[in-house]
């Protein structure tokens, strides 16, 4: 699994478990409704440090929180 493709899984488990529409997430990270689909669709091949700050901002978390997950263990994914 890419980088791109865990934060996409972990972007759509949180909205689940804080009960929170992309719409929203989208009002309050401040990330455009074109870029935020192409991270949920799984297609953004450029998933930055900025876009994963504002995506825990819109959380509500910390980076390191957003972070904190299996999905992101260096076994799970592909470093290109």
């Amino acid at each position: 699994m890419t980088v791109n493709d865990a934060v996409s899984k972990r972007v759509v488990a949180l909205l689940k478990e804080k009960n929170m529409t992309q719409y929203r997430l989208e009002q309050s990270s401040g990330i455009q409704h074109g870029h935020m689909q192409w991270i949920m669709k799984g297609k953004s091949k450029t998933v930055t440090l900025t876009t994963v700050m504002m995506l825990a901002r819109g959380f509500g978390m910390t980076v390191l929180e957003f972070l904190d997950d299996d999905l992101f263990r260096e076994g799970n994914l592909e470093i290109e």
